[in-house]
């Protein structure tokens, strides 16, 4: 299949291939748009079944940073980073040094992050061999903590506070025993489970590592369940906090749920899936404004700001979700339309 004619190829600017024999460092960087400044996006790190679901996922992620930061008020276009293997198996520090290399070659027109089955460690070994990477010498944490670059703590506290705007918007209530179906227990989602667990919710938790849901379980008194009973249970709102594409026509048939917000990127499978959501009486938070968090961290950490400044930034997450919320209801439009409508606005498209 040629790039051009790919079904998630969306004007991208620039793709990049890579190879490493020596480490074994399979990598792909999209870069999407840079009209509002030089593509920042995560290096991930997973197990991809095929070269073409690596691909798939970098093309649709580098695109949902563009919007993302669009949404967030950055001067920053969109890219993204994946490497290819199972990061608690094949990740090795001279494998991180080649990838760093690699976002070197492009000349800083992608800079990196961290994302999913990656560390800070990690972009510390990258960063030797490129100083296009973000996140390595942080200043400034959402809670006034010693920084590490991790911008995991930043993401999650932007989505809590969207869930809970959303929660307000759709049932008109706080979180005090709001019931909150958690799909993936990592660096965002564990805790996402805190802040709810702390604001009074009763989280049902879901992850393909069995320790992290003991630690859910054990720290918040959360109700474990197989990946398969996620769905459908019979809660108020459903937190995908994993891989995208996951809201398809199988799984919102069985969504009980009237809130979706959660972590994860492009979780709608497709557009049209924003549609039937609506149809189905579903608030979906488009995934690149509710967890916008960590890429305002990121942006944070290369200005002069503050904790504070960077707290308050993340929380204007809510007001972007209200507005994206009050235009779809006056439009008649699915929320996640709306948000593309707003954010290409922004970008210039």
């Amino acid at each position: 299949m040629s790039v051009f004619q790919h079904n998630e190829f969306d004007d991208h600017e620039h793709l990049a291939f890579h190879f490493d024999k020596e480490t074994g460092l399979k990598a792909i960087i999209a870069i999407h748009n840079t009209n509002l400044g030089p593509s920042l996006g995560g290096c991930r790190m997973w197990p991809y079944a095929s070269d073409e679901e690596a691909l798939n996922d970098v093309l649709r992620l580098s695109k949902g940073m563009t919007y993302k930061a669009a949404m967030a008020g950055l001067n920053q276009g969109g890219g993204k980073a994946v490497i290819i293997g199972e990061p608690r198996k094949v990740k090795t520090e001279a494998m991180m040094r080649a990838m760093g290399r690699f976002v070197d070659s492009l000349g800083g027109k992608y800079i990196s992050a961290e994302d999913s089955g990656m560390s800070v460690a990690d972009l510390k070994i990258m960063a030797e061999h490129s100083q296009h990477i973000a996140g390595t010498q942080a200043k400034y944490h959402v809670f006034g903590e010693e920084a590490d670059g991790n911008p995991a703590p930043s993401t999650a506290y932007g989505v809590f506070v969207g869930l809970r705007s959303s929660v307000s918007f759709a049932l008109g209530r706080d979180l005090q025993g709001v019931k909150v179906a958690i799909q993936g227990l990592g660096h965002v989602g564990m805790r996402l489970a805190a802040h709810l667990h702390k604001a009074g919710a009763q989280l049902f938790v879901t992850d393909i590592y069995p320790e992290n849901i003991d630690n859910a379980v054990a720290l918040f008194a959360a109700t474990p369940v197989s990946p398969e009973e996620i769905y459908a249970l019979d809660v108020d709102v459903f937190a995908p906090c994993a891989m995208g594409a996951i809201l398809n026509p199988s799984s919102i048939a069985s969504l009980r749920a009237k809130v979706v917000a959660g972590a994860a990127n492009n979780q709608l499978a497709t557009e049209s899936m924003g549609q039937v959501l609506r149809d189905k009486g579903i608030l979906y938070a488009p995934d690149y404004v509710i967890n916008a968090g960590g890429i305002i961290d990121i942006y944070h950490q290369k200005i002069p700001s503050s904790h504070e400044a960077m707290r308050a930034h993340v929380e204007r997450i809510s007001n972007t979700l209200l507005e994206v919320y009050e235009r779809a209801n006056a439009l008649n439009l699915p929320t996640n339309m709306v948000a593309n409508q707003i954010a290409e606005e922004r970008f210039g498209r």
